[in-house]
């Protein structure tokens, strides 16, 4: 009987761990029962967040489309009323402080200096998104971004990827960084057409290609773990990106 209890609670550890064993099956069935369990408020959280991002990615297409027609100030003026709404909502008071300055700031921007304020939105994405990611990597700060998908899903995971994870989060830092500096110049010295071009699409194919070059690679750097297919992934990411942020927030 003892010998039955010990193999039952081996059994219940190798379940939390990234081990080989696992099939992308069982990860895609989590991943839809942790759907379903989700509270009301939580999918609506998980919904308005779907849909803030929507706007996001086409906020260059509304930049152009506004500038074309002499209105540039439009996609400003719509976001600092997001932002505003965002930091009536949120009871942190470093949050709200931060979300009323980009609001008040877009807001001004749009009065004075409609189209570089416009074109301004990319770029202070692009350094939250690095200043999010380099934050968790400093000491008594991690552990990393990418690292606390993956213990969401799975608590224990082989020496060295947790190493990995690291440098992963530090690829995307270095990527942020990157895409900021690039759009700064975009701003001041291309032209709408390329601003619009680079910023509504070719940022998100580079995105694409970073994402599908990593986990070509991640197949090769551990051939012997069983690794989570992409729709699995992005599925976590929908589920559990709400969580992880927050979190980080809390800081």
């Amino acid at each position: 009987m003892s010998h039955y209890k010990k193999r039952r609670k081996r059994k219940s550890r190798n379940r939390s761990t990234l081990a080989p064993k696992q099939s992308t099956e069982a990860i895609i069935q989590a991943g839809n029962k942790q759907i379903q369990t989700q509270s009301g408020l939580s999918l609506v959280g998980i919904t308005k967040g779907i849909i803030v991002t929507c706007l996001f990615m086409a906020y260059p297409l509304l930049v152009y489309i506004g500038i074309q027609q002499q209105m540039a100030w439009v996609a400003p003026v719509l976001f600092s009323a997001i932002y505003l709404l965002q930091a009536v909502k949120v009871r942190r008071v470093k949050a709200k402080l931060y979300k009323a300055s980009i609001a008040v700031t877009l807001l001004l921007g749009a009065f004075y200096v409609q189209t570089l304020t416009a074109k301004a939105m990319p770029v202070l994405i692009q350094l939250m998104l690095m200043f999010v990611f380099g934050k968790t990597l400093l000491k008594n700060h991690g552990p990393s971004f990418i690292e606390r998908f993956v213990r969401l899903e799975f608590p224990q995971f082989p020496p060295g990827v947790s190493d990995y994870l690291a440098r992963l989060t530090l690829i995307w830092t270095l990527f942020f960084a990157f895409n900021a500096v690039f759009c700064i110049a975009l701003a001041l010295w291309a032209s709408d057409q390329w601003w619009a071009l680079y910023n509504g699409l070719i940022i998100y194919l580079l995105i694409g290609l970073l994402m599908i070059g990593e986990y070509i690679y991640r197949h090769v750097r551990f051939p012997e773990l069983s690794i989570p297919n992409p729709a699995a992934s992005l599925r976590s990411m929908v589920v559990n990106g709400r969580k992880v942020w927050m979190d980080l927030e809390k800081q």
